[in-house]
């Protein structure tokens, strides 16, 4: 399915196959990379900019939800011009992008999303990101620490492992990305929220693992919602809460029905879990899909 506008669909057929039956709407992906203006200073250079002062790249994570930074260049000239910044990051880190490329017009900026891989194996300790123009360099500090060196601000599902029960192949919906502290709707279809593989068919599941017995006693979802496609009509409407312990079977916690809102938060009796799991039994609208942003345990 390839998206023309809100609304309007096209289907490519396959050679030799029948006909396919429409598949429900998927919202389109963000744009990658964006061009904003601005106000020129007039200096002539080309600067480059970070949405943080420091990057902190968490080991042993799924490959499919590397670390991410927001990074960038702004135009002081006084003309348009092409202009380029390179990438670089200290051997084994691996970044998704060499180079960032755009017409700049004075006072413009470009800002597009930075993946940064670790390696298996990668020693724990603070490596090198410099982005450079061909009048600066700005540095970034990257901070390899394991997963239990992160400060998860007491959500305990912050870059654990997930598990789900299918994935939708038409855009990058990693399960992974549930549990990678991004609460946004902003990335969707491109590597930030988990979209299941089938449409109108139920239950879906999608687990995480603690790293051990845990106490936990509230479960936050934070399902797709945007103006332009609100929960209300491609949100998570109605799921279970879950979770066990040693093995065991999984017990439910908590119920949520009926939701329209981009985020419910679920509160029960502290119970000791090494795994949590949402169950989604049905979402609003028609496009029944499971979409789910982000999924925090407390």
């Amino acid at each position: 399915m390839r998206i023309l506008a809100a609304g309007a669909l096209a289907f490519v057929p396959v050679l030799g196959a029948p006909p396919a039956t429409p598949e429900p709407e998927t919202p389109p992906q963000a744009v990658s990379v964006q061009v904003e203006p601005g106000v020129s200073k007039g200096t002539g250079k080309l600067v480059p900019t970070a949405g943080a002062d420091r990057l902190v790249a968490p080991l042993g994570v799924d490959p499919a939800c590397p670390a991410t930074l927001k990074i960038g260049m702004r135009s002081e000239a006084k003309k348009a011009a092409y202009a380029t910044m390179r990438v670089e990051a200290d051997s084994p880190l691996t970044a998704s992008r060499a180079m960032l490329t755009s017409y700049l017009p004075p006072g413009y900026e470009v800002r597009a999303k930075l993946l940064v891989a670790v390696p298996p194996g990668t020693a724990e300790g603070t490596y090198g990101l410099r982005l450079r123009t061909p009048s600066s360099t700005l540095k970034v500090p990257v901070e390899v620490v394991p997963v239990d060196g992160l400060d998860n601000g007491g959500n305990l599902a912050l870059r654990r492992p997930v598990t789900a029960s299918s994935q939708h192949t038409n855009a990058n919906y990693p399960p992974c990305s549930v549990a990678d502290g991004d609460r946004s709707s902003n990335g969707w279809a491109g590597g930030n929220g988990w979209n299941d593989a089938t449409a109108r068919s139920w239950p879906d599941t999608v687990a995480i693992a603690l790293g051990g017995a845990r106490q936990v006693s509230r479960v936050d979802l934070y399902t797709l919602d945007t103006e332009r496609y609100p929960a209300s009509r491609y949100g998570l409407r109605d799921w279970d809460v879950q979770v066990r312990a040693g093995g065991g079977p999984w017990q439910t916690v908590a119920q949520v029905r009926g939701n329209t809102a981009g985020s419910a938060r679920s509160d029960f009796a502290p119970v000791a879990a090494e795994d949590v799991r949402v169950v989604a039994l049905a979402s609003n609208g028609a496009n029944d899909y499971t979409r789910i942003i982000e999924v925090e345990a407390r």
